[in-house]
This record gives C-alpha cells, sequence and structure tokens, in this order.
C-alpha cells in the first residue's frame, strides 16, 4: 500500500499510476481519492501520471487531532507528497475542498504547479451548500443498507439527472460501511469540529486565492445545478479569467462525477494546454 510520512508524522495514502504529465488529484471534503474513479478510466496512462492522496482523517489516511484537518495542513500534505514523489511540479485536479487547496498552493508555491483544474468550486462559497455540508458532516446517515441509501439518493439528489445506472450504489459502496447498526461514514468524525470550528471565524477573501492563479493553464467545472459555486461566481471567474476552459455541466450539482462528456471535454482541452 503506498504511503509516506508527513512532517508531522502521519501516515499518508496515495496511489501512483500511469506515466508522462503529473496530475494531482485532491478530493471533496469528506472523500478521498476514489472521488476520481470515473474519470481514471478516460485518462492515457501513457500520458497522465494519475496520483490521488487522501486526505489525514479520511480513506486509508491515518486520523490525528482535527486541529490539524485544516486546509494550510492539508496543502502541506500535497506538497510533501510531491518532494515524496521526487516531483518538481504537477497539475492539480481539485474537487471542492480540493480546488480550495489548489488555490491556496498558487498562492504560497505557485513555482510547484503546472496548472489548476477546478472541479464546482471557486472563491465564493454559497450559502445554501455550505449549510448542507454543514448539516451531514461528521454525522452517519439514517439509512440502514446500501440499497436503501442508493434509492434515497436516487430520490433526493434532484439537481442530478439521467444519472447511469449503478452509480448511487457505487457511491454508497465507496464512501459508507454497511454495519449491523446501519451504514456508517468512513472518516474521522471529528472532522465535523473542524469544519464548525473553522465556519465559526470571519470568513476570508478568497479571491485574491483565485487571482493567483495568473498565469496558470486553467480549468473551472461546475454542475448547472450546483448551490456551492453559484453562477454569480461562476461569471466572476470567467470574466476574471476569459482565457480559462470553462464548462457548466448539465444535469448535474455538487459535484459532477467528471466523466460526463462535456467535464471529459474541457478537461481534455485543458491538459493539452500543459503539455
Amino acid at each position: 500500500m503506498p504511503e509516506f510520512t508527513t512532517s508531522d508524522g502521519l501516515s499518508i495514502h496515495y496511489t501512483d499510476e500511469g506515466h508522462g504529465l503529473p496530475l494531482l488529484c485532491l478530493a471533496g471534503l469528506t472523500r478521498d481519492g476514489r472521488d476520481f474513479d470515473y474519470l481514471a478510466p478516460h485518462l492515457d496512462p501513457a500520458k497522465v501520471r494519475l496520483i490521488r492522496m487522501d486526505y489525514r482523517g479520511r480513506g486509508q489516511s491515518d486520523w490525528t487531532d482535527h486541529a490539524s484537518y485544516t486546509i494550510p495542513i492539508e496543502g502541506r500534505d500535497a506538497v510533501e507528497l510531491l518532494d515524496h514523489l521526487g516531483l518538481k511540479q504537477a497539475a492539480i485536479l481539485g474537487t471542492s475542498r480540493g480546488g480550495l487547496i489548489a488555490m491556496l498552493l498558487a498562492a504560497m508555491v505557485k513555482d510547484r504547479l503546472l496548472g489548476v483544474a477546478l472541479n464546482d468550486i471557486g472563491p465564493d462559497i454559497g450559502s445554501e451548500g455550505l449549510a448542507v455540508i454543514k448539516d451531514y458532516i461528521g454525522r452517519n446517515p439514517g439509512w440502514k443498507s446500501y440499497d436503501e441509501a442508493a434509492a434515497q439518493m436516487a430520490q433526493g439528489m434532484t439537481a442530478f439527472k439521467d444519472v447511469p445506472p449503478g452509480r448511487w450504489m457505487d457511491e454508497v459502496r465507496k464512501f459508507y460501511r454497511e454495519t449491523p447498526e446501519g451504514l456508517q461514514i468512513q472518516y474521522d468524525p471529528r472532522l465535523r469540529d473542524a469544519v464548525l470550528e473553522a465556519g465559526a471565524q470571519p470568513v476570508a477573501d478568497l479571491w485574491p486565492l483565485f487571482d493567483a492563479l495568473k498565469g496558470l493553464p486553467l480549468c473551472a467545472l461546475r454542475g448547472d445545478g450546483s448551490t456551492l459555486l453559484t453562477a454569480e461566481t461562476f461569471a466572476e471567474m470567467k470574466r476574471r479569467r476569459p482565457d480559462m476552459v470553462a464548462a457548466e455541466i448539465p444535469g448535474r450539482g455538487h459535484v459532477p462525477f467528471l466523466d460526463e462528456p462535456e467535464s471529459l471535454s474541457a478537461l481534455t482541452r485543458w491538459l493539452k494546454m500543459l503539455s
């Protein structure tokens, strides 16, 4: 099992597949490297080196004091993974939380980045989408089985249209554990404390982090039903970066799966900019 030890002594799990352009994939807040399972089959392993990291407290990485479950420390872990792999630079594909980390790295260690792709995230986080996250994070769902969870997600995720058969079952099997007491989350529940404590602080202006991406090949995707990346924020991102590859993904909320034709087309264009 590939892993490395961080500067503060944690074991961090990652996967490393393929050759060519190093693409570091950073997942959503409560998720892990499996976030990119739907994209992976569409990438040529002879051209793209797909690197996926499980954040501390998630996936197969160590749990620790929840005070370290922060974007700056997770960004430091990402840079330390690049160091571990002997990579001076990499492109970053960041889904949700991963995109925030990518923007921070652009402001702090821009020389390590070849380009950035943001999946349904921007420098202004929609309050409606944030409220949803704060409601579920760190809590086990009420579902008793995978079957029940998949059925409920298919009905409840109304922003998602024409989802491939079996996709919701794939999702719940990845990110929940089925037990006699019902489904359980597979990440440190203290992540909830970290997020709520961060939310108690004044909201920082993240637009300077987005502007730090200047000069880097940039791609941004938005699910057309997303409440986390609003249409207004997406429009401002396009205004500030008219050169970026921008795509709105129909029939998707937060977040696109990345194997939609529109997602693949945009990411392919972005990857060509890096070659």
